[in-house]
């Protein structure tokens, strides 16, 4: 091997894992951490203070850790379903070994789950049961209908728990927020099972549209999004409007793109259209 081909070797290994990490969902989780600890629950001594807290750094870190090693195990278990669904994106077993996703993903974890015990026992307790629901959310639970739409949804909720966790304060509007996220986050995650539905049910998975048909399974997704509309609307808008009003007029769009789609593209497109619903709803907390 060249001395140039070196260089090259490891860029590609390190482009190959933050592709298969999701590196741009992980930054996400990380801004809304900070964004969490920066407006909802407020530093005395002014923002600059909550970003050079290690401890919080540290809690950020670990959170980023391990979504990042849930991202891993998963593709790591979807290799087949996934050369099915999106074959052009496959990583795991064409440019990354298999061993080298379960070393990384390993690792990850037990960093994290250190990291959390090194913070509060009740951090550390969260992250390892947020670790093996990842672990169990890819090896069984998204075969089966909504369970694992529904974990996912809650652990997403738990990023902003964390936070409060971490503070210890201001519990009641961070709590409007984790549920803000795990509404939106289930609501993908069905979309998603939409997206794949190919290669799902060839492989015996049993998602919502699989069991329902799809015409059932956006029943569904309409009565999710009335509930998550009205819940924020009683839990927030006592407290400021600006979330209730933009989560509206998102989801009237969002509504209206899932009764028309029927193409991979088209629920592709919802999926990132809930990214952007969850975008808006972290950058609403400028103005609570």
């Amino acid at each position: 091997m060249t001395m140039q081909a070196q260089p090259r070797q490891k860029r590609s290994f390190i482009f190959n894992y933050l592709k298969l990490v999701r590196g741009l969902n992980l930054f996400m989780v990380a801004l809304t951490q900070y964004l969490t600890a920066i407006f909802l629950i407020g530093d005395p001594d002014g923002w600059l203070q909550v970003l050079t807290n290690k401890g919080f750094f540290l809690l950020v870190s670990s959170t980023v850790m391990i979504t990042g090693a849930g991202y891993l195990i998963n593709d790591y278990y979807d290799v087949k379903i996934d050369l099915v669904n999106k074959p052009g994106r496959v990583i795991v077993g064409k440019n990354l070994k298999r061993r080298w996703v379960i070393v990384g993903h390993t690792f990850l974890n037990l960093a994290s789950i250190a990291i959390g015990f090194y913070l509060s026992i009740t951090i550390g307790i969260i992250n390892f049961m947020a670790a093996f629901l990842l672990w169990l959310y890819s090896n069984r639970l998204k075969r089966h209908p909504f369970i694992g739409n529904f974990v996912v949804a809650v652990l997403t909720g738990t990023t902003l728990f964390l936070v409060s966790e971490y503070y210890g304060e201001k519990q009641y509007l961070i709590l409007c927020y984790a549920i803000f996220a795990g509404f939106i986050t289930l609501i993908r995650e069905i979309i998603k099972d939409l997206e794949d539905m190919k290669g799902d049910e060839r492989y015996g998975c049993k998602t919502l549209p699989i069991v329902l048909g799809v015409s059932k399974t956006k029943n569904i997704i309409y009565g999710i999004a009335a509930i998550f509309l009205t819940t924020v609307f009683l839990m927030i808008s006592h407290i400021s409007m600006i979330l209730p009003i933009t989560l509206s007029v998102a989801l009237i769009f969002l509504i209206f793109g899932v009764i028309k789609a029927d193409t991979i593209k088209a629920y592709n497109r919802l999926s990132n259209l809930c990214k952007l619903i969850m975008l808006l709803g972290v950058i609403s907390m400028i103005w609570i």
